[in-house]
């Protein structure tokens, strides 16, 4: 929690535009971008295994789109995992 406070209120000029939970996601299958004043967060992970009955899949995906604010140059975001 008090990780989450400092990014939340962070005392320098920056400003956090989202927060979002990507625990189930290996940092490898996260991409961001960032073009046209977005910033899109795409997150993808597929499992595949043998069961008894077969074959069996686990597919999750995560798509978001975020609208930078007035004034904010898309050479100044930042992100981290």
């Amino acid at each position: 929690q008090r990780r989450l406070n400092r990014m939340l209120h962070p005392s320098h000029d920056h400003r956090l535009l989202s927060l979002m939970d990507m625990t189930a996601f290996d940092p490898k299958e996260v991409t961001v971008t960032v073009k046209d004043g977005k910033v899109t967060v795409l997150a993808e992970h597929e499992e595949e295994y043998t069961t008894t009955r077969g074959k069996e899949y686990n597919y999750r995906n995560i798509t978001k789109e975020i609208s930078l604010l007035p004034g904010v140059g898309e050479d100044e975001v930042t992100y981290s995992l």
